[in-house]
């Protein structure tokens, strides 16, 4: 039949016929015995408002129908829902919360097949809200807004009871909580604000309740497992029936209750806190104590200053325990210099090694860490020992472990791994400069008198000091370790000269050690009278060297030098090894059979302290091949001397050592003339930028450009200013005398 045939439905009429439907669904939700719906049954469902919604005025009954959709849901919530939720309570009440939600969309989703037509042309014309939030809608504004307190109370009253142990229905609160989440349509102010911020605020409660009393019962360390187990179900919770949104605020609540209120109490429990977890070496509870306090803001601070000051002690105890032994040694006049102060420079290595795993490990890497052990070493790096410095122990440390029959005997790799570690201590002592002062002078001792023990060590700790203090450092004694080597092959040609010219003949074995100034520390040379054969020797290497090159100059040093001379004595011969000024002194005596202080000095050409040390060491110490009038302890310009020709000993071979200088004092005068210069340099350098700079801006950037070297000190600065002043490199501004201008 053609659209006009079509017979009107009036309103009643088609109403009834989808109230029935209506009912059935109803009956069907309730589990009332209902045959289910035929495809027939909803097909006529479906053609029957689509009908009523197509005739033409005024019986279109598009807007009828959807008030009367809406009326479905109100009268079966009120008549039915309502009653069977408002009878029951608690966990009861939850349970036929979920079901009549359930059933809730199952109606909805019928009804908005149903009426679908509406959806689709009377709700887009008309811009009203579809179907399915109308329905949503109902529930929300007539079961949810009664029941959401209740439902909120109910949740957390069982969370709680979760909280003490006992066993809850977890599916139970996922579906519930999904409900306040869907009841949203989209939003989530529903869950946030009729649910999550009261759960919030009970949770807060709950943990201060439990922290006041863990406080005070609890160690640091089990007050620590509870926090951290408390934190893990929580988060266990959320994965089981929270929202997710819930977790950083939840963890947050809890870190604040558990930690942050009581930071500085646990911390610092008296037996069990921060300092003892670091005293007695509890590295797992210090790991937690970090995982814990990384999450609250601020938290790591403390730690790291407890951690800062932990190490700071241990190492100030190293710095006395080697202080009283230094002092001990001195009232026992035992001079064994070094032995004290290297055991201490081992421990501290040890203690590096034993904080520094502490950072990697319990402290994860963490900056703060790393910062906080690198100043606590700054102290007592920088105290040094028994008037000794620091960077001079560290150099000694070296030498011992570099040279031939050093105190230390170790593997290569064992040496490799400990001038790696002395490398990383040297960034924690602020007189670099001494530090590499000291340490090319003991350098030199080893190169000069082959007391080197392995090449490719002492060019691996260059390398290691290049990376960490840059080539400017090192490169004087790269130089120095090159130019043994260019020596060595030079030593070789000179002996091929000699072999190849039969009338140059030095008379003696020779071996010369050609350097570079400007290498190695400065050695005064003095113009020794030498012996005759030594002149001749002296020549011959000249005439040699002549044929190499033209433009060097020879500066000879021989108090570097050494002999092997035959000392024929009436009971045997024995070979001494001695310096070439002993040797030049012993060979006097071969024209004269007695001398006196004032011949000795006037053949030799040597001024009274040099001449001192040398007849001390051949006539007042431990070998006598000099005799003395009068036989005293010390040398006085009034003395004579004679050969001893009585003299023997069991050996056939013996070295004969002169008195040490003391070195230290010319180095630390060598380092302050150097710093005197690296100060005024750093100033001009600044000044020829800025051009005008403040006196307080001038001294910050002095000090920041020379720190990697050393820290110098400002009333240094003060006084190479003034210095510069009066060079015309700077001058005052008239007006303000803290001003300083440049000229060029």
């Amino acid at each position: 039949m053609s659209m006009s045939e079509r017979k009107t439905i009036d309103l009643d009429q088609g109403w009834d016929f989808m109230h029935r439907g209506i009912m059935k669904l109803k009956n069907i939700l309730e589990g009332l015995p209902e045959p289910q719906f035929s495809p027939e049954d909803y097909m006529m469902l479906y053609t029957t408002i689509y009908n009523m919604c197509t005739q033409k005025p005024p019986n279109d009954y598009s807007q009828q129908l959807y008030d009367k959709y809406k009326e479905a849901f109100e009268e079966y919530i009120v008549s039915t829902v309502l009653p069977s939720l408002r009878e029951k309570h608690d966990e009861f009440m939850l349970r036929e919360l979920v079901k009549r939600w359930a059933n809730h969309k199952i109606m909805v989703r019928w009804l908005s097949r149903f009426f679908h037509y509406l959806d689709r042309y009377f709700i887009a014309r008309r811009s009203l809200p579809p179907l399915n939030e109308v329905g949503l809608a109902c529930f929300r504004d007539l079961v949810y807004k009664e029941l959401h307190g209740k439902m909120r109370d109910a949740i957390i009253s069982l969370i709680d009871q979760e909280r003490e142990g006992e066993q809850i229905d977890r599916a139970l609160l996922k579906n519930v909580l999904d409900i306040f989440v869907e009841i949203g349509m989209g939003k989530m102010d529903q869950y946030e604000n009729d649910f999550e911020a009261a759960m919030l605020q009970d949770s807060s409660a709950y943990y201060s309740r439990k922290a006041s009393n863990w406080i005070l019962e609890d160690s640091c360390p089990d007050y620590m497992l509870k926090a951290e187990e408390c934190l893990k179900r929580e988060k266990d919770r959320v994965a089981h029936y929270l929202h997710s949104s819930s977790e950083p605020k939840l963890l947050e609540k809890v870190q604040h209750e558990l930690l942050s209120v009581y930071a500085s109490q646990l911390l610092e429990k008296e037996h069990s806190g921060c300092h003892a977890l670091l005293r007695d070496d509890k590295v797992d509870d210090l790991s937690r104590m970090f995982r814990l306090f990384s999450k609250i803001p601020r938290g790591l601070d403390p730690v790291s200053s407890i951690f800062k000051q932990h190490v700071t002690a241990e190492g100030m105890t190293l710095v006395k325990h080697a202080e009283d032994a230094a002092s001990n040694k001195k009232a026992d006049k035992k001079d064994i210099v070094g032995a004290q102060e290297q055991v201490f420079v081992r421990n501290v290595i040890e203690l590096h090694d034993k904080y520094l795993a502490y950072v990697n490990s319990c402290f994860q890497n963490h900056t703060l860490f790393h910062k906080a052990l690198k100043e606590a070493f700054e102290v007592f790096c920088n105290k040094g020992v028994a008037g000794n410095s620091s960077a001079e122990l560290l150099a000694t440390f070296c030498d011992n472990i570099l040279k031939k029959g050093g105190s230390e005997k170790l593997s290569d790799e064992a040496i490799e791994e400990t001038l790696e570690k002395v490398v990383k201590l040297l960034a924690y002592i602020s007189d670099k400069d001494l530090f590499a002062e000291f340490y090319r002078k003991k350098l030199a001792r080893r190169l000069l008198f082959d007391k080197s023990a392995n090449d490719d060590h002492e060019r691996s700790i260059l390398t290691k000091l290049k990376q960490q203090c840059g080539g400017q450092f090192t490169s004087k004694m790269e130089g120095m370790v090159t130019d043994l080597t260019l020596a060595k092959e030079n030593q070789t040609s000179f002996e091929d000269y000699l072999h190849n010219n039969r009338n140059a003949d030095p008379g003696i074995d020779l071996t010369v050690t050609v350097l570079t100034t400007g290498f190695w520390p400065s050695y005064k040379s003095f113009d020794l009278n030498l012996p005759a054969e030594m002149v001749r020797c002296v020549e011959v290497f000249k005439e040699f060297y002549q044929t190499k090159t033209k433009h060097r100059k020879l500066t000879w040093i021989y108090s570097l030098g050494t002999c092997n001379i035959s000392g024929k004595f009436d009971p045997k011969t024995v070979e001494l090894v001695v310096t070439t000024y002993q040797a030049s002194t012993l060979l006097l005596f071969n024209s004269s059979d007695r001398l006196s202080y004032s011949e000795i000095m006037t053949q030799l050409n040597l001024l009274d302290e040099d001449v001192i040390r040398l007849l001390h060491s051949l006539s007042c110490a431990k070998y006598k091949i000099l005799i003395k009038e009068p036989n005293t302890k010390t040398i006085s310009p009034t003395d004579y001397f004679e050969f001893n020709s009585k003299f023997t000993d069991k050996m056939r071979r013996i070295k004969i050592p002169l008195p040490p200088v003391d070195e230290k004092k010319k180095v630390i005068e060598d380092v302050d003339k150097d710093r005197r210069y690296a100060i005024d340099a750093s100033i001009v350098r600044i000044m020829k930028s800025r051009k005008v700079l403040g006196y307080q801006q001038l001294v910050m950037e002095c000090v920041e450009q020379l720190g990697r070297m050393f820290k110098p000190d400002v009333k240094a600065i003060k006084k190479r200013i003034e210095d510069l002043i009066s060079r015309d490199y700077l001058e005052r501004d008239k007006e303000n005398p803290n001003m300083f201008k440049y000229l060029a």
